[in-house]
């Protein structure tokens, strides 16, 4: 069992933690105990994880008590009514503070046990177990939770951090095609943001992501955790580089808040935004037309959709985007590139976004 083990440190805060990252992790005791605190476990996941993985998690959790709460999935189900069920059911069973949560999921689940972990009893422990790409390589990093409103994605949550972060990537073998693609629009995003010769290994390797190649996904998951680390590590609370983290997801955001986010998925709206960003980008004079069909290309070659629906209005995502949590005084912190691998942030009225920004 081998395990590539990187730190998160996070500047001015106590909190340190590892992000443990390799294959048939979950079994092995010695991955768990460091970081849970009493006898008292609670994994917090879906019907069909548990399924696949309950006896593995099983044993590598034989030491404690082991309790399990199961909630429904999809990101529709990420409200404050979830997190109301969750929180019933630890205070039915009197569980105090030295309980361990665990988010034993996706992306969804991370966000809503993390912020479940930070409001019961004022703060109990937990370990973010990430089963899928977008979550091992993104989600389930940095300490962001929380919870979707109708009015706004994430506009509900909370900084806090887990104890542990464990990718285990023989978990991706039962995550279906499509989410499993949605994952490599996180990936991409390092490459752009800080990180050329990322993305050129991304278009290089392709073929054997897909096919998840252990060596290949390995890497894939260790390098965007470590540009995720020297980021999160300096501005754990987006005042400063971590927002450039949100590259693509101003547009994404507003695509899944415009159709109640039941039609796309985090990772396929994030691959349409990145898309719409270079290409914004390319329109105000930075990024080359070639490089913005680099993006697309690559994009393309791994499943993920690049176009705006066809049933979109940029002017009803506006709508969205304005209201974002990251826009300033009513102008929106847009992401854009100036190349690939160096972003910056661009403040601007919605109004002059939509008289500039043409999509073909």
């Amino acid at each position: 069992m081998k395990v590539h083990t990187l730190e998160i440190e996070i500047a001015g805060n106590s909190k340190r933690y590892p992000v443990l990252i390799g294959q048939n992790l979950l079994d092995q005791p010695k991955v768990w105990e460091p970081y849970i605190k009493g006898r008292e476990v609670v994994v917090i996941t879906h019907a069909l994880l548990k399924s696949f993985y309950g006896s593995l998690l099983g044993q590598g959790l034989a030491a404690y008590s082991v309790h399990w709460i199961v909630i429904p999935e999809g990101e529709h189900h990420k409200t404050l009514g979830t997190i109301q069920n969750i929180i019933d059911t630890l205070l039915q069973k009197a569980f105090d503070r030295t309980v361990t949560l665990i988010a034993f999921g996706g992306g969804v689940i991370g966000d809503m046990v993390g912020f479940t972990a930070s409001c019961y009893l004022r703060g109990v422990g937990y370990i973010q177990v990430p089963t899928t790409l977008l979550a091992q390589v993104d989600a389930a990093l940095g300490g962001k939770t929380g919870v979707d409103h109708p009015l706004g994605k994430n506009m509900i949550g909370a900084f806090y951090h887990p104890e542990s972060v464990l990718a285990d990537i023989t978990t991706l073998a039962t995550l279906p095609d499509r989410h499993y693609r949605a994952g490599f629009s996180e990936v991409v995003k390092y490459g752009l943001i800080r990180d050329r010769s990322f993305f050129e290994w991304c278009g290089e390797h392709t073929e054997a992501l897909l096919k998840k190649e252990p060596t290949s996904l390995i890497e894939a998951v260790k390098r965007s955790c470590q540009h995720k680390i020297q980021i999160v590590r300096s501005d754990e609370r987006e005042r400063g580089a971590r927002v450039l983290l949100n590259l693509g997801h101003t547009f994404a955001h507003a695509i899944e808040a415009e159709t109640q986010y039941k039609e796309w998925l985090h990772g396929e709206a994030v691959s349409i935004g990145l898309v719409m960003a270079a290409r914004y980008s390319n329109g105000l004079g930075y990024l080359g037309e070639k490089e913005v069909s680099d993006i697309r290309n690559l994009l393309k070659n791994m499943g993920l959709p690049i176009d705006l629906p066809r049933n979109l209005t940029l002017q009803r995502l506006g709508d969205f985007m304005v209201r974002d949590k990251k826009a300033v005084d009513g102008q929106v912190r847009f992401i854009l590139l100036k190349a690939i691998g160096e972003a910056f942030v661009l403040k601007q009225s919605l109004g002059a976004f939509l008289d500039k920004i043409q999509m073909g």
